[in-house]
């Protein structure tokens, strides 16, 4: 009977594959790759790229773009006022500002500090939307992939340094997987068309072990015959998200962090919202902005935001909670990963290669809106139990150097007559005057999810933008013009000069690790970095067995909006998702650097360290590996 099954899959895969080719046929011939719209928007587009390149410009301070959003009263407001710093919040910001129009974006807290910095860290066009498409003859859902896999290219091409191709090895352990994987991942190959990253193809069990040591030969009742690789991209996704903030503030957006709208401002005639009453929550102090429109793109949060301007407002947001682990670099090889499409329960489990270490997961289950989910003990050994059917290595749950919870804000369209409408696509909607929410969707489609709610603002708002959409071909700022091998300048002319404990300068190497590390972070900026470790004595790295240095602290104070501890650790370099023992450890320094770039006073930096560990006990630090003088406990 499994047999037949398996035939009958293989048989509907086929007998699709022609239809499906056909339409992503269409698609591609819909999609020429230089319309009128860029023709006119060439210059434009050549403009702002320079602008963003320059290396000699310096995103506004925080103070400059907090007067800016003062200054946008009822007789001279904004054009769209942005609730909401994540991916989509930014990605509208930067493209509304490169259309010409004036934009002002806030963030309750800080730039991805929700969602967009606890993804699958995956820029993906979606496998099983594609299986879907095929079993359920849906041309929607090709549509989707279709569109998905276009996106990721441009999610990647915009931001190289934060950004790579990574193949994916699906293992197979009867010869039935091996056809079924093989025809629907070239499948996708060919949906993919021009935006390819690499060929996927099948390896045997003798290159499969090769490629993947750690992959388990023999399970229960089974053997591996091979495996089928395909790739997908991948994404350092709060340092993106980050780049996109910047990038706005450069084309002429005013983003505040750590600012929350606590009410909405209405014209007394029309009830129309027409700007909002803005908390700074560092200061304390309060402010009115006054816009055309206002644009919700407040992830899991948006209804909490749509409540403002009407209590009785139907909710739209399903959430899902997605938990990933962290596991010691051993579990996976530097350059590949493992999805399994279908485990013996029938979720998707991973383990991919990031930042040095391995990202495992993940759950797919309700849950309730909080500002910082916790995962719980029993999803993290559900996907250590998962993972370990399929590795020779001895699973424990005292590798986990962290976990995490993530919130998926899962949309319904509000104007849908039933509420089995739950989608993984987006929904853009107005369903109080001035106010265009956005929400749904996923990492790989933020710039067109930015574009379809930049597109209904300037419809609600009456509004006249400069030029059309030009974010597809507009590089992040740190991207343009740079190039892998940049981490050598790094390496050789600049050193790590560092005080020892003694207060003696000592100068280091600016060894390999480092210098590829800030290259990769910050792009075609990372000199400036370098420069700041070399002429301040900040060369010291703030953890054993990680390349983040003490100058990254002072630069991200400086040039990068950070204005907390957990700013840094959690969004800036990554180290309390990466390890929570070695984020802890770090801890007093990057306070004490904060500390002199924002002239906190002795209680503040007690309540900054203090804050920082109850967030990281929310990653289960006081669960998670520890490291005592060297050995792992």
């Amino acid at each position: 009977m499994a047999a037949a099954n398996h035939l009958r899959r293989i048989g509907a895969t086929s007998a699709v594959a022609t239809a499906v080719a056909a339409g992503a046929y269409a698609l591609i011939v819909r999609d020429p790759s230089v319309s009128s719209n860029d023709r006119v928007a060439g210059p434009t587009l050549n403009a702002i790229q320079g602008k963003i390149a320059d290396p000699n410009v310096f995103v506004p301070r925080r103070q400059a773009q907090e007067s800016a959003l003062i200054g946008a009263t009822a007789s001279d407001p904004l054009d769209i006022l942005i609730v909401g710093g994540g991916a989509t919040g930014c990605g509208v910001a930067l493209d509304a500002a490169t259309r010409g129009l004036r934009v002002g974006l806030v963030e309750r807290e800080d730039f991805a500090s929700g969602t967009s910095s606890r993804s699958t860290k995956l820029v993906h066009g979606g496998v099983r939307y594609l299986e879907k498409a095929v079993f359920n003859l849906d041309y929607g859902q090709l549509k989707l992939v279709f569109h998905a896999l276009k996106e990721r290219k441009h999610v990647i091409d915009n931001a190289p340094h934060l950004c790579n191709s990574l193949p994916c090895m699906t293992p197979c352990f009867n010869w039935f997987e091996v056809i079924y994987y093989w025809m629907g991942l070239k499948l996708y190959d060919l949906v993919a068309g021009r935006h390819l990253l690499h060929l996927s193809r099948y390896y045997s069990l003798k290159e499969s072990i090769e490629l993947f040591p750690t992959l388990a030969r023999k399970g229960k009742d089974r053997s591996l015959k091979g495996t089928v690789v395909y790739y997908d991209g991948q994404m350092n996704d709060s340092r993106l998200n980050v780049a996109l903030a910047c990038t706005a503030a450069l084309a002429g957006a005013s983003v505040l962090n750590h600012a929350e709208v606590v009410s909405f401002l209405k014209d007394e005639a029309s009830g129309r919202i027409i700007g909002a009453r803005v908390r700074d929550n560092l200061s304390g102090k309060e402010f009115d902005t006054y816009s055309k429109v206002v644009v919700n793109a407040a992830g899991p949060f948006c209804d909490s935001v749509r409540k403002l301007a009407n209590k009785d407002v139907q909710p739209m947001i399903c959430p899902s909670n997605g938990v990933h682990i962290i596991l010691p670099d051993y579990y996976s090889p530097d350059r590949m990963g493992l999805i399994v499409p279908k485990t013996k329960d029938g979720r998707v489990v991973f383990m991919l290669p990031w930042m040095g270490r391995t990202i495992a997961g993940t759950t797919d289950s309700n849950t309730i809106i909080t500002m910082l989910p916790e995962p719980h003990e029993d999803e993290i050994e559900f996907i250590l139990d998962a993972i370990s059917d399929y590795l020779n290595v001895k699973v424990r749950r005292t590798d986990v150097l962290s976990a995490w919870s993530g919130i998926r804000p899962l949309a319904m369209d509000p104007k849908a007559k039933n509420t089995e409408s739950v989608s993984r696509d987006h929904v853009v909607c107005e369903d109080y005057p001035g106010l265009v929410t956005i929400t749904g969707g996923k990492w790989t489609t933020y710039r067109s999810m930015a574009e379809d709610a930049v597109d209904a603002a300037i419809k609600s708002g009456k509004l006249s933008p400069r030029n059309e959409c030009i974010t597809d071909n507009l590089v992040l700022i740190g991207g343009y013009g740079w190039d892998p091998a940049s981490f050598t300048v790094l390496a050789q002319q600049y050193v790590r000069r560092k005080k020892s404990y003694g207060g003696k300068v000592v100068p280091g190497v600016m060894d390999t690790a480092v210098a590829r590390h800030l290259s990769h972070a910050y792009g075609t900026l990372a000199e400036r970095v370098a420069t700041i470790a070399q002429n301040e004595t900040l060369g010291k790295r703030l953890a054993h067995g990680y390349p983040f240095l003490e100058a990254e602290v002072a630069y991200c104070a400086r040039h990068e909006y950070c204005e907390s501890a957990v700013d840094f650790i959690a969004r800036r370099c990554r180290v309390a998702f990466l390890d929570t023992n070695a984020a802890g450890r770090a801890l007093p320094r990057i306070v004490d650097i904060l500390a002199a770039e924002h002239h906190w006073d002795k209680s503040k930096k007690q309540q900054e360290l203090e804050k920082a560990q109850v967030f990281l006990e929310t990653f289960k630090s006081s669960k998670n590996a520890q490291f005592h003088d060297g050995k792992h406990n």
